[in-house]
């Protein structure tokens, strides 16, 4: 809850009627199973807070990321551009300083701009998150932190052999903030952000490195599931203080009476990890539920890319509906510059398409098919059916790591009554693998240089 200090510190201009440029908070999750939220059917995981921010808006069941890795995934959300033409096919790139972000679009029209969390698009002076459009950065440039020394430990067994280090930034300088836990820091920032910038327009994207590894928690988030096995209890609650910091932002926002001038998308960047290194024991991954989703990040099955989707914007959008119509993170950046009434620079490519048509009027999808690309892996999406082209799984077993081959190496689904993508149809129908190959081809060969 805001303590009286905090409410009296908020501006009174933040409390005057609905303004005409809208608010934008865009709230991202990490390595998050697609079912792993009760509003999306988690039985075991609680979060009330964001099961009450699907409630107040539209859920999506057919929401899909760029990418099933983190950094691509990113880089569609901040561009609004396929992973390829933003320059960032997989982790370890930056995002260019050419690459135009949804903050870079907003800022001459007005807009107060932020970052609090994961960035993963580079460190330097001209890729960080304050290079990028982003007036106001706390949170880390790599991968992932420990969540209370914030520190990087994942490099030095790796090929650049990286020699661990800290991560932890306020704009640009590097600050230090040892043994408090990270998830709530996130949402400190972000309320603060809100209140210091409640009498302008904003826009803020909370990204969350939670549930990622390594896995931390604080016992008092634990002590609320008390029944579940241990990796599966220290991920619920990790879920849990993601979902405390959404409850805190919304509240943060109500206070200073801009509710109805917010528009709030909460999304995950991918799909539930089997990595040994979020495990026990030097055992793959248990803890995270991608439902009935074959496969996990780093697949182009369903379960490396399909995750949450909620778009808010209570008296805009209506409250407590759920369709099936395609969307993807690659549209939030044209979203919002439609409803802010901001246009992208005359030639700049826009991959990803507006939602509002089908937020606030019923419309459809805006995408007549979607695709992907990880490493040797190729996918696509139109309508039912999903092609996806020498397909690894990367499961819980040695063999779940390697493509899949024989006739299987080119996989045909109908989602429609074949949501697990169990059912190999392409010698069933012929035609529509030829037609979803042809479509691939054509969108491989029409995405640009990264230098565009």
């Amino acid at each position: 809850m805001l303590t009286r200090r905090e409410m009296i510190s908020t501006p009174a201009l933040a409390f005057a009627a609905p303004r005409k440029q809208p608010n934008f908070v865009v709230i991202c999750t990490d390595d998050q199973g697609s079912e792993d939220l009760g509003c999306f059917g988690a039985k075991d995981v609680l979060t009330p807070n964001i099961d009450a921010l699907a409630a107040s808006g539209m859920r999506f069941r057919n929401w899909y990321a760029n990418a099933p890795v983190c950094a691509p995934s990113r880089s569609a959300l901040y561009t609004g551009r396929y992973p390829i033409r933003a320059g960032v096919p997989t982790n370890g790139l930056a995002l260019a300083p050419s690459q135009k972000t949804v903050a870079q679009l907003l800022k001459p029209h007005g807009y107060a701009t932020a970052l609090t969390g994961k960035w993963h698009l580079g460190s330097g002076e001209d890729t960080c998150p304050n290079a990028h459009g982003f007036d106001y950065f706390y949170g880390f440039h790599s991968g992932c932190v420990d969540f209370y020394s914030h520190r990087y430990y994942w490099g030095e067994g790796g090929k650049n052999r990286q020699v661990n280090y800290h991560d932890l930034y306020r704009n640009r300088e590097e600050i230090f903030e040892d043994g408090s836990y990270l998830t709530e820091r996130i949402a400190d920032e972000a309320c603060g952000f809100i209140r210091r910038n409640a009498g302008r327009p904003f826009l803020l994207a909370v990204t969350f490195n939670a549930p990622h590894y390594p896995m931390h928690a604080p016992q008092r988030y634990k002590d609320r599931f008390p029944r579940l096995a241990p990796e599966r209890r220290t991920y619920a609650a990790m879920i849990a203080a993601v979902d405390d910091g959404v409850g805190r932002i919304r509240r943060t926002l109500e206070q200073a009476g801009l509710t109805k001038d917010t528009m709030i998308f909460f999304i995950a960047d991918n799909g539930a990890t089997t990595e040994a290194r979020a495990g026990l024991n030097q055992q793959p991954a248990m803890a995270g539920s991608n439902g009935v989703y074959r496969g996990f990040k780093f697949s182009l099955f369903d379960g490396g890319m399909h995750v949450p989707g909620i778009v808010s914007r209570p008296g805009r959008i209506p409250e407590g509906v759920e369709t099936g119509e395609i969307a993807m993170t690659m549209d939030i950046t044209p979203t919002i510059c439609e409803a802010a009434g901001v246009s992208p620079p005359l030639g700049y490519t826009l991959d990803g398409s507006s939602l509002l048509p089908l937020l606030t009027a019923n419309a459809k999808s805006p995408h007549e098919a979607v695709f992907w690309k990880n490493g040797g892996q190729l996918a696509a999406r139109k309508g039912q059916w999903k092609l996806v082209v020498n397909g690894i799984e990367y499961g819980r077993t040695p063999e779940s790591q390697k493509p899949l081959s024989g006739d299987d190496a080119i996989f045909l689904s109908d989602l429609a009554s074949d949501p697990g993508e169990t059912t190999n149809l392409r010698h069933k129908h012929p035609e529509i693998v030829d037609g979803m190959q042809s479509m691939l081809n054509r969108w491989l060969s029409g995405m640009q240089p990264p230098s565009e």
